[in-house]
């Protein structure tokens, strides 16, 4: 297998496994695609981690497999490759990705599904996909400039550029920078506090925001009253107020 599910105190490792450099190709999509869906549905799964290896995150798709496809193919495979992709974004948990080495054009993409980035101090991102005569096809027009602003993308995009780790902190493009050798320490000691936490309130955050920057403010609104509102039903709820009242803020328990 490609990609590799381990799940440790409440958080679950989504681990590339293609050496060298974990190309991304129509194997390993169907493969994220799939352990995607998993955690969403593993309740012992509460965050995730997706991990690339000590050496890189992931240096794009699989050029060779992409150039024997014709136009008649890719209509099919584009719209498989941005499901799997879209799968990652819609997991209804907090998830981190921890950017070791090169996140590049399906790379990057995968980097961008996550709520938070975590990367290496010698980290290095980009979409090169221009300098194929190409443009990202797996969110990436989308998902970075609604990350960091369109003109912002549109440089990246436009020139193919990448950028180092310094530059994408900057940028917004990576939330956190660490030596190389914490970047998964970092990344599972994030999420494992999250995996701590109330999961329906993180899952109601999660898709309020994630709704609200697709819609209108009125629709973003509504998301988030009916979600509010919503959680009174929850003993996490609950026990989260009692413990307000008796021990002060911030001793609940969730689990």
């Amino acid at each position: 297998m490609t990609v590799h599910l381990e799940v440790a105190e409440g958080v679950g490792t989504l681990r590339l496994d293609r050496p060298p450099m974990n190309a991304l190709d129509v194997a390993t999509q169907d493969r994220l695609k799939e352990l995607a869906e998993e955690v969403t549905r593993r309740t012992d799964v509460r965050a995730v981690v997706i991990h690339g290896g000590e050496k890189v995150f992931a240096a794009g798709a699989d050029i060779k497999e992409m150039q024997a496809m014709d136009h008649a193919a890719m209509i099919v495979r584009s719209r498989a490759l941005q499901d799997s992709f879209s799968a990652v974004a819609r997991i209804p948990k907090p998830v981190v990705a921890a950017i070791t080495g090169y996140a590049l054009g399906g790379g990057c993409e995968l980097a961008l599904c996550a709520d938070f980035r975590i990367a290496a101090d010698d980290a290095k991102l980009g979409q090169p996909e221009i300098l194929l005569g190409l443009i990202p096809g797996a969110g990436g027009t989308q998902r970075l400039s609604r990350l960091i602003g369109p003109s912002k993308a549109k440089d990246l995009i436009f020139t193919g550029r990448m950028v180092k780790a310094e530059e994408a902190l900057s940028l917004g493009l990576v939330d956190r920078i660490v030596p190389a050798s914490e970047v998964y320490t970092a990344a599972h000691t994030w999420a494992a506090k999250l995996a701590q936490g109330p999961a329906i309130a993180l899952r109601a955050a999660k898709e309020s925001i994630d709704t609200g920057l697709e819609t209108d403010l009125e629709t973003g609104l509504a998301v988030e009253r009916n979600w509010f509102a919503g959680l009174f039903a929850t003993e996490d709820r609950e026990r989260g107020m009692r413990s307000f009242v008796e021990e002060g803020p911030g001793k609940a328990k969730f689990l």
